[in-house]
């Protein structure tokens, strides 16, 4: 999806070549066709006639000399006596390219989005689900309560998150994520509560949070036994009994959304049969639904892809942050069993894209110009997905958990930090260096000798700059991101990390960028694995 482009000179000039044939045989034929009569042959017995089958021979022989004379000139020219002190010149010319320069290749051939093709496709997407979104708040929604005077309801709003909205997404512009806010009924009121200083609790779950009704404040107890009568349909329909309250339930609400997307969008998908086709899958207990948009064939608009946009359902609990469900789990295969009476259904994650985005901003703002930080994190992101290659699906997995696009931003957002906003450096000039730190910063986390903390529910650093914070946000416990996972993923994460970045110059020139850069070919055993068999 790169807006730059280069000439394949494999196909260039067998097609020139071909092009200046058919001309010359057009010729002959427009010419044997007229009306004029042959001329007679000449006494010589020489053909008077345009020499066809000689320009034929000299476009061939043309051809086989552009295609060798890149072979002639490595084979002959460094060897002669005659060049003298021109061939170290020429040998370095010919010389394998710098880190610098395939990590700049790299870029631009197979990590940078065109922007304008990204902005085609996020204005597609809001016009789509901002349409999806006001049929489900104008629909209302009856859900299991008659009437529907105490349910779940759309609030009518969007908000866009994700890498594609802070300017770091790589590759293609096909996946989107929008967190679509629910509103309460007025007489439902929620007191979330962070996990985090649970006793007995396991580390995958300490980013997690729980939301208790709670009842309005009143000098009376007869009252609240009258809230509790009045609210009693939405306990029932959408909370479970957690150590004796109710809280609402993530798997309960979610089962309602993805019902309540599916009646919105029949209502909405006549009126998208010209620009799109819309489906809707739904995601389970582990993700939220998808979205599905495909191009018409008769939409002829610019920059139409297929594109699938993840819709999360999401309880505002102040200042821009979220409970989302469900809740986000790094850890593959079986949970750990929740200690003291909690419920797995009962869990919400917390999404504080508006304050990342903040940050990210804040940053952007005091930096020197040049700096390219975001474009070290899509090299960053880049370089994951090289890890993975010639791993099995389920090594595969935990790699891309360990290492996921939200810990790489954090792992930059961590390092900027540290070092200062206006720390030199972070320039496009040593974009190697600079990847360099982030790498070394990753490894010394995942070998635990530095904690890699949530950039906003962490102890102090960003807390300042990102604005508000809600009570709840700010009286939860550090978040380490890495905790989930155990010692030994950790380990072998943090070796081929560094294996990874070790061979970095030959994964590049194997998977990507210019054919112009491939001085040196790699075998075709690892061009096919990308390590060899002894490393992790």
């Amino acid at each position: 999806m790169s807006v730059h482009y280069t000439l394949n000179l494999r196909i260039f000039w067998p097609l020139v070549t071909g092009l200046c044939t058919a001309i010359v045989c057009l010729y002959h034929v427009l010419r044997g066709s007229g009306d004029a009569p042959a001329e007679p042959p000449s006494p010589d017995g020489a053909d008077s006639g345009f020499p066809l089958l000689k320009v034929a021979l000299l476009l061939l022989l043309g051809y086989v000399l552009l295609r060798c004379r890149h072979a002639v000139r490595q084979r002959f020219l460094p060897s002669s006596n005659r060049l003298g002190g021109h061939a170290d010149v020429s040998a370095r010319h010919v010389g394998e390219p710098g880190l610098g320069t395939l990590l700049e290749s790299y870029y631009e051939h197979e990590v940078r989005l065109s922007p304008h093709v990204l902005g085609h496709s996020k204005a597609h997407v809001s016009r789509i689900v901002g349409e999806l979104v006001r049929a489900g708040r104008a629909r209302g929604s009856p859900g299991p309560i008659p009437g529907g005077a105490l349910a779940l309801a759309f609030r009518g709003d969007f908000i866009q998150v994700g890498s594609a909205y802070e300017q770091h997404k790589i590759r293609r512009p096909d996946s989107f994520d929008v967190l679509v806010p629910l509103r309460l009924p007025p007489l439902v009121a929620l007191e979330p509560r962070s996990l985090g200083t649970e006793p007995g609790l396991a580390p995958a779950f300490c980013s997690f949070f729980v939301c208790a009704l709670k009842a309005p404040p009143s000098p009376s107890g007869a009252s609240a036994c009258h809230w509790l009568r009045d609210c009693k349909p939405f306990a029932d329909g959408f909370c479970v009994d957690v150590r004796g309250r109710r809280h609402l339930s993530s798997t309960l609400v979610l089962r309602w959304f993805q019902s309540h997307l599916q009646r919105s969008l029949a209502t909405v998908r006549y009126s998208l049969e010209g620009r799109c086709r819309v489906s809707l899958t739904p995601g389970g207990l582990e993700q939220p639904p998808t979205l599905h948009i495909l191009p018409c064939r008769t939409d002829y608009g610019c920059c139409r892809l297929s594109m699938a946009v993840r819709l999360i359902p999401a309880v505002h609990v102040g200042d821009g942050a979220f409970l989302v469900a469900p809740p986000p789990s790094p850890i593959i295969g079986p949970l750990p069993d929740l200690p003291g009476g909690l419920r797995a259904e009962a869990l919400w994650g917390v999404n504080t894209a508006r304050q990342e985005q903040k940050l990210l901003s804040w940053l952007q703002e005091r930096a020197p110009p040049g700096a390219c930080y975001l474009k070290c994190l899509q090299l960053f992101k880049a370089l994951r997905d090289l890890g993975a290659r010639g791993l099995d699906p389920v090594a595969a997995t935990q790699w891309g958990h360990i290492l996921s696009s939200y810990v790489l931003k954090t792992v930059l957002l961590a390092a900027l930090l540290q070092e200062g906003a206006l720390a030199p450096g972070w320039d496009d000039a040593h974009l190697s260096e600079c990847l360099e730190k982030l790498v070394h910063f990753l490894r010394g986390c995942l070998l635990r000798r530095r904690t890699l903390f949530h950039c906003v529910l962490g102890p102090g650093g960003a807390v300042s700059e990102v604005g508000p914070l809600p009570k709840v946000l700010r009286e939860a416990a550090p978040v380490d991101l890495l905790a989930p996972f155990d010692p030994r993923a950790r380990e072998l994460a943090a070796a081929r990390l560094l294996s990874t970045w070790r061979r970095l110059p030959q994964l590049l020139r194997a998977y990507g960028g210019p054919r112009y850069l491939d001085r040196c070919p790699l075998p075709r055993s690892q061009r096919t694995q990308g390590f060899p068999k002894d490393e992790p």
